[in-house]
C-alpha cells in the first residue's frame, strides 16, 4: 500500500459536526439528480429474499404476475422521509430509497450460458424495435457533435450494461447483494401453514451464500401470509394470522389480501407492471383482479417493511458492527497489531478460500459494516470501513477482495463529490486488479469498467472514457461489438469531436455485429458512420461502407433502400479491377432480385460530362457534318460578309420579321426547323476498368405546339393553337408526330470516352426543349441526367446571335419546313501529297419541294481548292491541260480578269429543284504539307415568298492530311558575260519514303523569261525517277526576253512522247495566283523576280493491279517571286573588239568600246566610272612574267591596276571620271576610248564603279565599289 493508502488509514474519525455538516449538504444536494449517482443508487440497495409456497404463486399468477413481480413496482420510493442514525448521534433523513427483491433460488451467481442468452436476447429485442429507424437518414454530424448524449445512442445501451453489472452479483467477496432480510410467503390454502413457513427456511434450499459461510444466516425473517379472496374465506385467514403471531411473534407476521376484484377486470392507464409482466401471455391484462384496496394494501405492505423493519435493521447492524471493528481495528494500538499480525503473509500466495473470510471474520463484518452505510446514504462511514479494509486484503493478497474494496471506494469518493483524482485512481486500480486476476475476474473489471466510464462522463472526460470502453474484456464478439460502439459516441462527445475515431469505431463496431448475425445493428452502426466520410478524400472507405451496407439491406429483403446504397459505389474508379467485378456482379445480382425498373438521376455508371455538351441546330445556317458545326462562328461569318445580305442595307429580313412577330419570350429561344434534325453531341466515360456495355442513349424533350412562327405576310399577332399539346420524353416513343428522338447503343472499354451523336427532329411547328438525356444500364436501370440551365454555359451561343438568343436555355422555337441544301464533294481525298493536282465535283441536292436560286460560293482556302467550268463537266484529265497549238482558245475555267473576285457566282440560270442534283467541277491541288481545315460556304435563297426566312447557308468543313512529296528550291546568279542572262540552279529532293516521282517539265510562268537547259537531261538524270530521299540538282539558263514567242516550258522527261502542259491554262495559272499572293512578301514589291512552274508525275504503285485504270498523278510545284538581284544595285557590261589591227608607224591606236549599265533597284542610283593607266612595268598578276591565267581579277588588298609587264603601257582617252544618274529599272551605254603605243594583249580591268542610292530609307547597303571585270583586247601591227 502507497504512503496516501497509510496516511488515509490513520486518519481519525471525522467530528459529529463535520457529519452533520456532510449529512445536511447531502440532503440539499441529492445524488440521484445524476444519471450515473441515480443508476448507483439503483443497483446497490438493499436485496430481500423471497420464500414462497407453490399456491402464493398460483395466485398470483392469476394476474399475469409472479409474487415478486407483484411487489417490485411498489419498491421504489421517492419520498420515504425515514429517520435514520447510523454510527453516529446525529441522525438525518432517508428521502430515496430501493428495494431489491429476489427468489432464494436466484440468489446465486448468473450461470454464464444464461447470461450470455439474456444479453443476446436484449440485443436482438433491441434490433427489433430499431426497424423503423433503419430506413431514415441519419442525423447530421455535426447535429450529433453539439446535441446531448441521450439523443443519439440508442436506448438499450443502458439495458445491456446493467445485464452486464447483473451478471457478476451476488459474488463472496461483496455484502451489498448479501439479503438483509427473508420473507416466508405462504397461501392461506395452504395446508399446515405454520409448518409450511418452518419448511421454508430448510438449510437445504438456502442459496449458496448461506450454505458456504460467505453470509450470516441470522437475517430478520418476515412471515407473510397471502389470502386469495377468490379461493378461501377471509375467517380462516385471520384464524391463521392469529396462530402466527402466537408462534413467530406478532412484529414479524403479516397479512396481505390479493385478487379481491370479483366483478370484472380491472384495466389500469398506465399499469405499473408492464416493466415488469414477462411471463404474462399475450393480450393479458397485467394485475386484472387487483382492485384499489389491493394495490394500496401492496404498497403499504412494502413501505411499512421498508421503513418499519429494513431500515431500523439495517440501522441497528451498522451500529453494532461499527462497535466492534472499533473496539478491534480502530486505535494506533489496533492497526500495529494488525500490521504485524499480517506481516508474515506477505510471501504467501492469494487467497482463493472462501472459508478464511467467513461471515464471522473481522474483515467480512467490516465490508458488510461499509456496504450497509453505503446503502443507507452514509458515504463518509462506508470510506473510513472500505480503507481500513483496503490495506488488509492487500497484505492478504485477497486481489479480487481487494479489488472490489477499491471499487466501492472510487464510487463513494464519487458520491462523496470529492476529489475526481482520487475517485478516478481507485477505479483504475480495482479495473487493472480485475483484469490481472484472469478469468474469475473479468465479469467484475466489466461492471467496474461501465462504472469507471459513467464517472468519467460525468466530467466531460469523454476521450478517457473511449479508452476504458476499448479495454473492457470481452471474449464474446457480440460484447466487443456493443463496447465499441459505446466508445465511438464517446469519441463524438469529446472536446472537440474526434470524428476519425468515431467513425473508426463504429466500423468495428458494425463488423463485429455482421460476425454475429445482428444484421441491423451493423447497418445502424455503418450508416451513422457514413456521416463521417461523406465528402472526404477517404474514397477506399466510403465505397466499403456503402457497399456493406447494400448487401445487408438486400438480406433483409430492402432492396429499394439497398439499391440506393450500391449507387453509390458505381464509379468506384480507384478501385482495383477485382473489387470493381466484385462491386458490380453484387450490383446487378441485387437489381435483379428487386424485380423494379429503376430511373435515376445523374447515374453514376457512365458519367456524364456535362462540360463536353454541344448542340447544333440550324436557321439560316445549315451543316453539311458535325465537323462543320463545332468551327468557330467568326470563321464563318468571315467567309460569308460578302455573301449574306447586310442588315443595314436589307429592306426586310427573316430576323426582321422575328423581332416584330414573335412574343418577347420566345424571342429568346433558339430557331430550328421542322424536319430537320436539331443534333447534340455529349461525352460519357467509363470511370472503371471493366467494359460496360449502355444501350437506348436517347434525348429527353418537352414539345409543346401551342405556339406557331407566322409567314411572313400573315398579321403581326400570332394566333396561338387552343388544342396544344405537351409532349415528353416518355411519349416521344409512341407519339412520332410531334418529334423523332434517336437511339444509340454504346459498349465503353475500361477507362474509355465516347462521344454520343444523338438527334431529335420535331414534326411540327412549336416550342422544343431538350430537357437531358437518358440511358439504359440493363432493362432494370435506366439512368438519366437533366440538363441544368446554369450548367451549360455558352454552348449555343456561338451558334447564335447574342443579341437575340439566349445561351443558358436548352429552347428552341420549330419554324416550318424551309429547303434546305445537302452538299457532297466527290473523290476528295482524305490524305493526299503536297503538289498533287486533283479534278472534283460538287454534287447539291434540295429534298423539299421548294426549288433554291440565287447561289454562291465561297472558298476559305483557293490555293486548295477553285472552281472549273459549270458547263463543262464531262472533261478527259490531264489531257484537258496539254498546250494546244492555237493560242487563241479561250480558257473556260476561270477568267483571269475575275481572279481577284473571292466570291463565286453561280450562273443566273441555276435552279435546284427537288430530286434534281446539280453538279459543279472543282480543282483540287495540295499546296503544302500539313494538317489542313478546308471551310466552304454555299449561299441560296428560297423561291418562296411566304417563308419568314429568306435565304439560307450550307456550311462544309473537310480535313485534310497533307504528306511531303518534293521540295522545290531555285538559286539565281547573273551571268558576267551577258546583261539579263542567269544561270539558275534547280534542286529538287523527294521527300517520301516510298512513292517515285519522274519530272515532266519546268516552266517559267509569263511572257518575260526565256528558260532551257545548260546540259541535256539524259546526262543529269538519265534513269528519270526520283527515288524517295534522292536529291536532283542541274543547271538552267534564265533570259529576260519580254516577248510572246518566249520558250518558258522545259521538257525534263527521257523522250518526248508527253505533251507540254500549258502553265496558261486553267486550273493551274489559277492556282499559280494564289501562290504568288501567298508567298509574296513586302520587300519583293519591287524588285525584278521570276515565276516557277515545276510539273512531275507519280509513278504507280505495284499493289494496284494492272487491269484497274488509275488517273495520273500531276503534281504541281510553284516557286514564286524568286529574285534575280543581288546585293549591288547595278549591272554593267564593257563591249567593244576583242581585236584590233593597227599601224604603229605614224601613230598610235585608239579602240573604241561602250559600257552598258543597268541599274536594276527599285530605287535611284547615282554612279560616277573612275578610270586608271597602266603603270610603267606594273605586272597584273604580281611577278608573274610570260604566259599565265588572266582570268583572276586583281586583289582587293592591293587595289592596283596594272598592264601586263611584257606589253608597252596603254592609256584611257577622255575624261578619267564619269558620273551618271540612273532611274529604277533602267539602263544606259557610256562611250570610252583606250589607246595603246605598241601592240600586245591587254587587260582593261583598271576601272571601277561607284554606286551610291538616292533616297533610300531601307536597311540595304546605300554605297559600294564594283572592280572591273577582265576584259582583254589584242593588238596587232598591220603589215
Amino acid at each position: 500500500m502507497s504512503s496516501n493508502d497509510s496516511n488515509k488509514i490513520c486518519r481519525t474519525p471525522v467530528t459529529e459536526l463535520t457529519r452533520s455538516s456532510f449529512l445536511h449538504h447531502r440532503i440539499m444536494a441529492d445524488p440521484a439528480h445524476f444519471a450515473f449517482r441515480k443508476m448507483i443508487l439503483d443497483e446497490i440497495t438493499p436485496v430481500v429474499m423471497v420464500l414462497p409456497t407453490p399456491l402464493v404463486e398460483q395466485g398470483c399468477q392469476k394476474n399475469g404476475l409472479s409474487f415478486v413481480q407483484m411487489l417490485t413496482p411498489f419498491c421504489v420510493f421517492n419520498n420515504i422521509d425515514v429517520p435514520v442514525r447510523t454510527a453516529s448521534d446525529q441522525p438525518y433523513r432517508l428521502q430515496k430509497f430501493k428495494l431489491r427483491m429476489f427468489y432464494g433460488s436466484d440468489i446465486r451467481q448468473p450461470n454464464i450460458e444464461v447470461t450470455k442468452e439474456r444479453l443476446e436476447k436484449v440485443i436482438a429485442d433491441a434490433g427489433k424495435g430499431e426497424d423503423s429507424d433503419l430506413y431514415l437518414d441519419p442525423s447530421p454530424i455535426e447535429t450529433m457533435a453539439t446535441s446531448s448524449e441521450p439523443e443519439f445512442v440508442p436506448a438499450w445501451f443502458q439495458y445491456f450494461n446493467k445485464e452486464l453489472v447483473r451478471s457478476v452479483s451476488f459474488s463472496d467477496h461483496e455484502a451489498f447483494d448479501h439479503p438483509v432480510a427473508c420473507l416466508l410467503v405462504v397461501s392461506s390454502s395452504d395446508e399446515d401453514p405454520i409448518n409450511k413457513f418452518v419448511d421454508l427456511f430448510n438449510t437445504n434450499q438456502l442459496p449458496p451464500l448461506l450454505s458456504d459461510g460467505a453470509m450470516d444466516p441470522k437475517i430478520p425473517k418476515y412471515f407473510i401470509l397471502v389470502h386469495d379472496n377468490q379461493t378461501g374465506s377471509l375467517e380462516r385467514a385471520t384464524k391463521i394470522l392469529a396462530e402466527m403471531r402466537n408462534t413467530f411473534g406478532s412484529n414479524d407476521c403479516r397479512l396481505l389480501c390479493i385478487n379481491s376484484s370479483q366483478d370484472q377486470l380491472i384495466d389500469r392507464e398506465p399499469n405499473p407492471w408492464d416493466p415488469y409482466g414477462s411471463n404474462a401471455s399475450s393480450g393479458q391484462n397485467l394485475g386484472c383482479l387487483l382492485n384499489h384496496e389491493d394495490v394500496d394494501e401492496l404498497k403499504d405492505f412494502v413501505r411499512n417493511l421498508s421503513s418499519k423493519d429494513i431500515i431500523p435493521n439495517m440501522e441497528q447492524r451498522i451500529r453494532v458492527l461499527n462497535q466492534q471493528v472499533s473496539a478491534t481495528r480502530k486505535g494506533f494500538r489496533n492497526q500495529i497489531k494488525n500490521l504485524w499480525w499480517r506481516k508474515g503473509k506477505e510471501d504467501t500466495p492469494e487467497v482463493q478460500s472462501v472459508n478464511m473470510y467467513t461471515f464471522n471474520s473481522i474483515e467480512s463484518q467490516i465490508r458488510v459494516l461499509g456496504d450497509y452505510a453505503f446503502m443507507l446514504r452514509d458515504y463518509e462511514l462506508a470510506s473510513s470501513n472500505y480503507r481500513l479494509l483496503s490495506t488488509d486484503y492487500k497484505l492478504d493478497k485477497a486481489w479480487k477482495r481487494y479489488a472490489g474494496v477499491q471499487e466501492m471506494m472510487g464510487l463513494t469518493y464519487f458520491m462523496l463529490n470529492q476529489s475526481k483524482k482520487d475517485a478516478e485512481y481507485c477505479m483504475e486500480n480495482a479495473f487493472s486488479t480485475y483484469l490481472r486476476i484472469g478469468t474469475s475476474g473479468k465479469g467484475n473489471a466489466t461492471r467496474c469498467g461501465l462504472w469507471w466510464v459513467e464517472m468519467l462522463k460525468t466530467s466531460g472526460q469523454y476521450k478517457d472514457a473511449a479508452s476504458v470502453y476499448f479495454r473492457i474484456p470481452g471474449d464474446e464478439p457480440l460484447h466487443s461489438a456493443v463496447m465499441l460502439e459505446q466508445a465511438s459516441y464517446c469519441y463524438l462527445l469529446a472536446k472537440p469531436p474526434m470524428l476519425r475515431k468515431y467513425g473508426f469505431h463504429l466500423i468495428l463496431s458494425g463488423d463485429l455485429y455482421k460476425k454475429c448475425d445482428q444484421i441491423k445493428h451493423a447497418i445502424r452502426a455503418y450508416r451513422n458512420a457514413l456521416s463521417v466520410f461523406k465528402g472526404t478524400t477517404w474514397s477506399h472507405i466510403h465505397d466499403h461502407v456503402h457497399f456493406q451496407i447494400g448487401k445487408w439491406y438486400a438480406f433483409l429483403g430492402r432492396f429499394d433502400v439497398a439499391m440506393k446504397h450500391m449507387l453509390e459505389i458505381l464509379s468506384c474508379s480507384h478501385q482495383s479491377k477485382t473489387m470493381q467485378e466484385l462491386y458490380m456482379r453484387d450490383f446487378f445480382q441485387i437489381l435483379q432480385k428487386t424485380g423494379k425498373t429503376y430511373s435515376i438521376s445523374r447515374l453514376q455508371l457512365p458519367i456524364v460530362n456535362i462540360s463536353s455538351l454541344s448542340v447544333v441546330s440550324e436557321d439560316h445556317r445549315t451543316y453539311g457534318s458535325l465537323a462543320a458545326a463545332s468551327v468557330k462562328e467568326s470563321v464563318w461569318q468571315s467567309l460569308e460578309e460578302e455573301m449574306v445580305p447586310s442588315l443595314s442595307n436589307a429592306k426586310t429580313t427573316w430576323l426582321d420579321l422575328q423581332s416584330k412577330l414573335l412574343p418577347n419570350k420566345l424571342k429568346q429561344s433558339n430557331i430550328c426547323v421542322a424536319g430537320e434534325a436539331l443534333k447534340v453531341e455529349i461525352s460519357f466515360r467509363n470511370p472503371l476498368q471493366l467494359s460496360i456495355p449502355i444501350s437506348n442513349v436517347t434525348l429527353m424533350c418537352e414539345y409543346s405546339a401551342n405556339e406557331a412562327l407566322p409567314d411572313a405576310n400573315s398579321s403581326s399577332e400570332i394566333q396561338g393553337d387552343e388544342d396544344g399539346k405537351i409532349a415528353t420524353g416518355s411519349e416521344s416513343s409512341s407519339d412520332t408526330s410531334l418529334f423523332t428522338s434517336s437511339e444509340v447503343d454504346i459498349t465503353l472499354a475500361g477507362g474509355e470516352t465516347t462521344v454520343a451523336q444523338l438527334s431529335v427532329i420535331p414534326r411540327k411547328e412549336g416550342l422544343l426543349r431538350v430537357t437531358g438525356v437518358s440511358w439504359k444500364l440493363s432493362d432494370s436501370m435506366i439512368g438519366f441526367y437533366t440538363f441544368d440551365a446554369d450548367l451549360i454555359k455558352k454552348k449555343i451561343s456561338k451558334q447564335k446571335r447574342k443579341a437575340k438568343q439566349d445561351a443558358n436555355k436548352l429552347e428552341f422555337l420549330v419554324i416550318k419546313s424551309l429547303p434546305r441544301l445537302e452538299g457532297v464533294i466527290h473523290n476528295l481525298p482524305e490524305t493526299v501529297y503536297a503538289g498533287n493536282l486533283h479534278r472534283l465535283s460538287l454534287e447539291l441536292r434540295n429534298s423539299s419541294e421548294i426549288s433554291v436560286k440565287n447561289l454562291k460560293m465561297k472558298i476559305s482556302h483557293p490555293r486548295f481548292l477553285n472552281i472549273g467550268n459549270p458547263e463543262a463537266l464531262d472533261v478527259n484529265f490531264p489531257s484537258c491541260l496539254e498546250k494546244k497549238e492555237s493560242c487563241a482558245h479561250k480558257d473556260a475555267d476561270l477568267d483571269a480578269t475575275k481572279l481577284s473576285e473571292t466570291v463565286f457566282h453561280f450562273p443566273k440560270d441555276t435552279i435546284i429543284h427537288k430530286e434534281t442534283p446539280f453538279f459543279l467541277p472543282l480543282w483540287f491541288r495540295a499546296a503544302t504539307p500539313g494538317n489542313m481545315s478546308l471551310y466552304l460556304t454555299i449561299y441560296y435563297e428560297i423561291d418562296d415568298k411566304s417563308t419568314a426566312m429568306r435565304f439560307r447557308t450550307l456550311r462544309t468543313h473537310h480535313m485534310l492530311e497533307v504528306l511531303p512529296s518534293l521540295d522545290v528550291s531555285f538559286f539565281i546568279s547573273p551571268c558576267s558575260s551577258r546583261l539579263q542572262e542567269y544561270v539558275v540552279r534547280m534542286d529538287v529532293i523527294n521527300r517520301t519514303s516510298l512513292r517515285n516521282f519522274k519530272l515532266h517539265q519546268l516552266s517559267s510562268v509569263g511572257n518575260e523569261w526565256q528558260i532551257s537547259l545548260i546540259e541535256s537531261i539524259e546526262h543529269i538524270f538519265p534513269s528519270g525517277n526520283l527515288e524517295p530521299g534522292q536529291a536532283l540538282s542541274c543547271f538552267l539558263k534564265l533570259r529576260n526576253v519580254k516577248t510572246t514567242e518566249t520558250e518558258m516550258d522545259v521538257w525534263l522527261g527521257s523522250g518526248s512522247s508527253e505533251a507540254i502542259l500549258d502553265t496558261k491554262r486553267a486550273p493551274l495559272v489559277n492556282f499559280h495566283h494564289y501562290e504568288r499572293l501567298h508567298q509574296k512578301t513586302s520587300h519583293q514589291e519591287n524588285q525584278s523576280t521570276v515565276d516557277f512552274m515545276l510539273i512531275s508525275r507519280m509513278e504507280e504503285t505495284e499493289t494496284v493491279p494492272s487491269d484497274v485504270p488509275t488517273p495520273p498523278q500531276i503534281f504541281s510545284h510553284h516557286a514564286c517571286h524568286c529574285s534575280v538581284s543581288t546585293k549591288r544595285p547595278i549591272w554593267w557590261l564593257l563591249d567593244g573588239p576583242r581585236v584590233n589591227h593597227c599601224n604603229f608607224s605614224n601613230s598610235f591606236c585608239e579602240t573604241k568600246l561602250k559600257m552598258t549599265i543597268h541599274n536594276s533597284s527599285c530605287f535611284v542610283v547615282s554612279v560616277r566610272i573612275n578610270t586608271f593607266d597602266s603603270p610603267p612595268g606594273g605586272s597584273p598578276s604580281g611577278n608573274k612574267v610570260g604566259w599565265h591565267d588572266m582570268s583572276t581579277p586583281p586583289s582587293d588588298d592591293t587595289k592596283k591596276l596594272v598592264s601586263l609587264e611584257s606589253v608597252p603601257p596603254f592609256i584611257w582617252s577622255g575624261s578619267s571620271t564619269t558620273r551618271v544618274k540612273l532611274e529604277p529599272n533602267s539602263a544606259t551605254e557610256i562611250s570610252l576610248l583606250v589607246t595603246t603605243f605598241a601592240p600586245g594583249t591587254y587587260d582593261l580591268s583598271n576601272y571601277t564603279l561607284n554606286w551610291n542610292i538616292l533616297d533610300s530609307n531601307s536597311s540595304r547597303e546605300k554605297e559600294g565599289v564594283c572592280y572591273g571585270r577582265p576584259f582583254y583586247l589584242t593588238i596587232l601591227r598591220e603589215e
